[in-house]
């Protein structure tokens, strides 16, 4: 019987090794869980009545995963991604099986797709350009690499700035050219052509009632018969604090496009926020909201798994959420290699959402999730587990010795 518990103790070093040396092996393997070999003791019957049975060696009753939370190393690349907490990212292997892993550092193929090293796509929520999930329902994720992102024709304008309250009225003498107050900017047609534009403020009334300034946009107030004197294209009214009064909302400005094919650009303008104040013209903001076509030229990806894509006209825009999934028995997961693992019975179900939902963790761009496995103890279980070899094999011979004088009595 001996015999058998030095072999089976044996066996289960040779195991305990075999972990041992692959969490080693994987020490510096981004994502990687190391492993523990568990033991239990095997003995021929049960006794009863306070009997000691003597066993008949160990076994090897499971490798267990140890999923605590690696070291967090910065890269700097847009594409790695480190998830400090609890979760998994979800892939979609090569064969279309679902699998999950901790390793971060994604890639993309020569379609957009966000892919791993083994070359299974991430999995993610599809957003809208800012970033708000659209579908509950987790797909690849796809970037917009293929073809430049269109054009947006100018649909709103925004204006702050002060005009002067000691401006003279236009009606006094000497007259006040119409380009004394005036600003301009660029706004885009549907093709994503650019068209300038300038507005041109004249002061043409103070009572009582208040300021009144006529906003332009030409430099001339002169026409014929077949082309009528142009008028302003809408007044402003300034109460006493210099408070803008009216209009609460001026009437499109019609713009109109160099292209005979793209139509005039129809844009509303915001002017809530002009003042009339005793100081000096000054513009403080102009915005407008179209652009011109765009190549993709960064990415990068916020704590919550929102990917961003920045383009070379300068707008950033969401196109898709990572996506994480969590296991009520993480234990019960079955790694199938490339640092990745799968679903089981025992693990139940994956629980879905969002970066920092819930038990989820949130993400860390630009970094990964370094190894768990400590150097130090595993070379500790080392010897511990070579010792325990030659204990056993030592048990062998010591058993062999006493079979040999056995044999050889006379």
């Amino acid at each position: 019987m001996s015999f058998q518990s030095a072999l089976s103790g044996l066996n289960a070093a040779t195991r305990s090794l075999d972990v041992i040396g692959n969490n080693i092996a994987n020490a510096n393997t981004t994502g990687m869980k190391s492993s523990r070999a568990e033991f239990s003791d095997m003995v021929a019957s049960a006794g009863g009545g306070g009997n000691a049975m003597a066993g008949i060696g160990i076994e090897v009753a499971t490798v267990s995963q140890q999923f605590s939370q690696g070291n967090v190393n910065i890269t700097g690349s847009d594409l790695d991604v480190a998830i400090n907490g609890g979760g998994f990212f979800q892939l979609k292997s090569p064969d279309g099986s679902a699998a999950y892993t901790r390793n971060g550092s994604f890639k993309l193929d020569k379609t957009g797709n966000v892919i791993t090293n083994s070359g299974a796509q991430v999995m993610g929520y599809p957003t809208n350009t800012t970033g708000t999930p659209t579908s509950t329902t987790i797909q690849p994720l796809q970037l917009p690499t293929a073809a430049p992102i269109a054009a947006k024709q100018t649909t709103a304008i925004a204006a702050e700035f002060n005009l002067d309250a000691r401006a003279p009225l236009v009606t006094a003498l000497p007259a006040t050219p119409r380009t004394t107050y005036g600003t301009s900017l660029t706004v885009f047609d549907s093709q994503g052509a650019t068209v300038p534009v300038t507005l041109y403020f004249e002061h043409t009334t103070s009572t009582a009632a208040g300021d009144v300034w006529n906003v332009f946009d030409t430099t001339t107030n002169t026409g014929t018969v077949a082309a009528p004197v142009p008028g302003p294209v809408f007044t402003m009214t300034f109460d006493a604090a210099g408070k803008l009064t009216a209009p609460a909302a001026p009437p499109p400005l019609t713009i109109a496009t160099p292209s005979a094919v793209t139509p005039s650009i129809v844009a509303n303008v915001d002017v809530s926020k002009v003042t009339q104040y005793g100081a000096g013209f000054a513009v403080s903001n102009l915005t407008q909201d179209g652009y011109a076509p765009g190549e993709l030229v960064g990415l990068k990806i916020g704590n919550d798994g929102v990917i961003t894509a920045r383009y070379s006209n300068g707008q950033t825009q969401s196109t898709g959420q990572v996506a994480l999934a969590d296991f009520r028995n993480v234990q019960g997961l079955s790694p199938i290699g490339a640092g990745d693992w799968a679903e089981t019975f025992s693990s139940g179900q994956p629980v879905q959402g969002a970066p920092g939902q819930g038990k989820l963790g949130a993400l860390r761009a630009g970094a990964l999730e370094e190894s768990n496995v400590d150097l130090t103890a595993e070379l500790v279980n080392m010897m511990t587990a070579q010792r325990a070899y030659q204990a056993n094999a030592q048990t062998i011979k010591t058993q062999d010795q006493v079979m040999s004088t056995l044999v050889n009595l006379r």
